[in-house]
């Protein structure tokens, strides 16, 4: 497929500009710019609703050679903003590639844009922070497109978690096999692969609306509830943390990413603005039940704050990297979470036994 080569300029908005082509699309797009250190999987990672309303960048400094494969799609839609890359390849080897990543762009109205230089303005994100941006293929006026990124609004705040979900009442999924037990999955902006890891345990899932109260969410008579990722501040979702008091100790809660966010505040605590997030397939995390250390997939730019987690509430999981949270547990209400992807899609597999131990544990519930 032969792609356009517009010029393109990047100005976030500190002032920074960046320059580059276009490979996919042209116009004008803003949104937070943030990295992601994955060597693989940018077809899920842009397909991750948790990447709505993001710029995402690629420290990865080829691009498209594997090109599109079906099934690895994460939701229906590309959901970043715009990508931006080092070098991109139109010539995509992979056997079951069916088109190119420029195709898959193109067709979803998301620009693409290489020649950036990648390594500057990573380690311009990293030593000032996540910030907003606009992307131009039209506009050369640096001082109006910066003017234009500050007024894109801030990701604090903002509640984009609400309208990720496709759904607008509940849908039913089978078990993989025999059913051990039924999972009630909120959907704040969900990876497709979570059900799959979900189903191909045993648990039928019934996917419903994050904002589903908890007596919708009773009347499917789960064995256990898991709460979704999904993008956005999640102190910006107060109907959906009063949705959840009601159903802490009354039913088995796990969370992941947002959902693990969600079930802090639920729990009294806070959470906050991380100056750059976590985002890539190889972060490392140590389990502190079991000294284990675990390469985990990670996209998220919210954490918890550590000194107002409630002394009922277990520290399981910290961050190598930065020695944030990455995960948390209430016994007496059994609710527990993880701010990381167990699900690794893209990723290493070493967090798979988490969907184990949820299963394993509502299954024994479902039996008694």
């Amino acid at each position: 497929m032969e792609y356009g080569r517009s010029r393109a300029v990047l100005v976030l908005e500190d002032g920074a500009v960046f320059e580059g082509w276009s490979f996919a699309g042209d116009g004008e797009v803003a949104g937070e710019v943030v990295f992601t250190t994955s060597m693989v999987g940018y077809q899920e990672t842009l397909t991750d609703p948790s990447y709505r309303g993001q710029i995402v960048l690629f420290t990865y400094p080829l691009i498209g050679n594997y090109g599109v494969i079906p099934g690895d799609d994460e939701s229906r839609r590309v959901q970043a903003s715009a990508v931006l890359v080092r070098e991109y390849t139109p010539y995509h080897s992979n056997w079951a590639s069916q088109r190119s990543l420029a195709e898959l762009l193109s067709e979803a109205g998301v620009m693409g844009v290489e020649g950036i230089d990648t390594r500057a303005l990573t380690r311009h994100i990293r030593d000032k922070g996540a910030m907003r941006g606009v992307i131009s293929t039209a506009e050369r006026d640096v001082n109006l497109l910066r003017e234009r990124a500050r007024a894109h609004p801030q990701m604090v705040g903002l509640d984009l978690a609400s309208t990720s979900s496709e759904l607008t009442e509940p849908v039913l999924m089978p078990s993989f096999g025999e059913e051990r037990c039924r999972v009630a999955a909120l959907d704040y902006g969900v990876k497709g692969s979570i059900y799959r890891e979900l189903r191909s345990r045993g648990a039928t899932v019934v996917a419903m609306p994050g904002s589903s109260a908890a007596e919708s969410i009773m009347d499917v008579k789960p064995d256990g509830l898991f709460l979704s990722n999904g993008p956005g501040d999640p102190a910006a979702l107060r109907r959906a943390v009063e949705n959840l008091r009601p159903m802490l100790g009354e039913i088995p809660v796990f969370g992941i990413c947002l959902g693990h966010q969600l079930l802090g505040l639920v729990l009294g605590c806070e959470t906050y603005k991380m100056p750059f997030g976590h985002h890539g397939a190889n972060h490392p995390v140590r389990n502190l039940r079991t000294g284990r250390i675990e390469i985990t997939s990670q996209n998220h730019g919210f954490a918890i704050r550590e000194e107002t987690m409630p002394k009922n509430v277990e520290l399981t999981h910290r961050n190598l990297y930065d020695g944030t949270v990455e995960g948390l547990s209430c016994d007496e209400l059994r609710a527990w979470s993880v701010q990381y992807h167990p699900e690794s899609s893209p990723g290493p597999r070493d967090s798979g036994y988490l969907f184990d131990e949820f299963v394993e544990s509502i299954s024994n519930k479902a039996a008694v």
